[in-house]
């Protein structure tokens, strides 16, 4: 008949010995009596054949067998204990999945977290980024900042930032851009996002009827092309043309001169940035008001 597997209760008692040198110590730490203890030893030098510890006039130190298993109880039981930290903390530390586009991930959202990391420290926050909201974004987050009409989104939906676009380059080239009676050339560069196929975001052929203005693409060479809105923004700071603005997301270069308004500013009605979802989870129920303080939606909500 096989043997049983040597009992592994004895490690930290073993750690416990070795770090406290006598048995007594050990016993006082791990709050048993020391008769306890001692007979834990003799069960496990038994159980291995040979003695682990050698008994001093006072204390006790490890023979060579005791040093070679001590090194593997004290890994064990640092590795045990650092996992019971990481669950409890994981436990004691919500997780909450925002689902976004990258626009708003990038240029709104990241550059306000130390923000919310300051305001909600108990809190982690899981950013889940792509091009569109899937239609089973559930699965994968507790909330969603979406764009688009309030039409596109089933229940209920907060409109946290109203569409508002207007057009923005680089301060050192709307002088040159700029004719006699103050708007922008027509033939100047422009900065495009290839959207997919019915995309919800204006275009500058669309911008342009809204705005009643002849700001549209032309002929003229030199136009970019991007399929993220966070490239044609880069674009647009380094003085490689003129972009449309989502005000809102872009807010933080007009704000520090990187980016000025090179024509009108057109809305429209009842399509933006929509906040959608969300349960009674207390760490939710923060988030989603601090994305409704920091847009400014409660406060429109209230007037």
């Amino acid at each position: 008949m096989a043997e049983a597997p040597v009992y592994l209760g004895w490690m930290r008692l073993l750690v416990e010995v070795a770090r406290r040198g006598s048995l007594s110590a050990a016993a006082e730490a791990m709050g048993l009596s020391q008769p306890a203890v001692s007979y834990q030893v003799r069960l496990l030098e038994q159980r291995f054949g040979v003695p682990l510890l050698k008994r001093l006039h006072r204390g006790v130190s490890l023979t060579d067998e005791g040093r070679r298993l001590l090194q593997i109880a004290e890994r064990t039981v640092r590795d045990v204990d650092t996992l019971e930290r990481d669950i409890r903390r994981g436990r004691r530390r919500p997780v909450i999945r925002l689902v976004t586009d990258y626009a708003f991930s990038s240029l709104w959202l990241i550059p306000r977290m130390p923000g919310f990391r300051q305001a909600h420290p108990q809190i982690d926050l899981q950013i889940v980024a792509s091009q569109r909201l899937a239609s089973d974004w559930q699965e994968e987050g507790d909330l969603a900042v979406a764009f688009g009409a309030r039409a596109d989104f089933a229940g209920a939906a907060m409109l946290l930032m109203p569409e508002r676009v207007v057009p923005v380059c680089a301060p050192a080239l709307l002088a040159r851009w700029t004719q006699d009676d103050g708007s922008a050339v027509a033939d100047a560069p422009r900065i495009h996002l290839e959207a997919e196929p019915g995309s919800p975001w204006l275009d500058w052929r669309s911008y342009a009827a809204a705005a009643g203005t002849s700001l549209e693409p032309g002929s003229v060479p030199g136009d970019l092309r991007f399929n993220t809105y966070a490239m044609v923004v880069q674009a647009a700071l380094g003085g490689q043309g003129m972009a449309l603005g989502w005000l809102g997301v872009i807010d933080q270069f007009l704000e520090a001169g990187l980016l000025v308004p090179a024509g009108e500013c057109v809305e429209v009605p009842d399509r933006g940035y929509w906040l959608l979802g969300g349960s009674e989870q207390g760490a939710v129920m923060q988030l989603r008001a601090w994305l409704q303080d920091e847009t400014g939606a409660a406060e429109r909500q209230s007037s």
